[in-house]
C-alpha cells in the first residue's frame, strides 16, 4: 500500500506565519526581489524580469510535493503582509542534508524576524524531513545574513573560495552547517 501524502508543513512563530506558497505570491515576492539591498548578496539577479519571479515561484510550489525541497512564504502576523520567503533549496535524502536560502524585505530587518523563520524552518528540518546536516551560505560582507544564521543554531564552518560564478564575477561561500545532534536538547 502507498504511503500517504503528508501534509504541508506550516510554520508558525509568535510574530510569523510560514505558510506553503502559491501562484499568486509571484508578484509580491518579485517586488522583493526588485529591491537591490535584497538580491546584493546572492545569486538572485538584480531587478528580475517578472517570467523570473514567476518560475522561481512555481519551484517553490512544487518543491515539497516532488521531494526536492520546501519553501515557505513568510508572513507578518500582524500586518498579515508577504515578509520574505525561506526555503530548502535542495535535499540530499541519502545523505539526510539540506541547504536553506532566504529573502526578507528591509521593512523588517532588524528585528530578528529572519532569525525566527530560520531557527522555525531548522527544526522542522530535523524533526519532520529528519535531516541531520543543514547547510547554508553567504557572501563576505553579508554580515546580517551570517548573524541571522549564527543566532538560529548554525555554525561557521569556512570558507569555500570562488565556489561559484554569478552576476558577472567568482564569488566566495562562506559556509554555516547545523547537525541535528548539536541541537538535541532545544525544542
Amino acid at each position: 500500500m502507498p504511503k500517504p501524502a503528508r501534509a504541508f508543513p506550516t510554520l508558525s512563530t509568535s510574530r510569523l506565519l510560514l505558510r506553503a506558497p502559491t501562484a499568486e505570491d509571484a508578484a509580491a515576492f518579485r517586488g522583493i526581489l526588485s529591491i537591490p539591498d535584497v538580491t546584493r548578496f546572492s545569486n538572485w539577479p538584480d531587478a528580475p524580469a517578472k517570467v523570473v519571479a514567476e518560475r522561481a515561484m512555481r519551484w517553490m510550489c512544487k518543491a515539497f510535493p516532488t521531494g526536492k525541497g520546501c519553501a515557505w512564504i513568510i508572513e507578518d502576523r500582524a500586518s498579515k503582509t508577504m515578509a520574505g520567503a525561506i526555503r530548502y533549496n535542495w535535499f540530499v535524502n541519502r545523505s539526510k542534508c539540506g541547504e536553506i536560502g532566504y529573502e526578507l524585505h528591509p521593512d523588517f530587518w532588524g528585528k530578528g524576524l529572519m532569525t525566527e523563520a530560520a531557527a522555525a524552518v531548522a527544526l522542522c528540518g530535523h524533526r519532520f524531513f529528519e535531516l541531520n546536516r543543514i547547510e547554508a551560505w553567504t557572501l563576505p560582507g553579508n554580515t546580517g545574513s551570517d548573524r541571522v544564521l549564527e543566532k538560529a543554531g548554525f555554525r561557521y564552518e569556512g570558507t569555500l573560495r570562488q565556489k561559484a560564478r554569478f552576476k558577472g564575477a567568482y564569488h566566495d561561500f562562506r559556509m554555516f552547517g547545523r547537525l541535528a545532534g548539536d541541537h538535541a536538547g532545544q525544542n
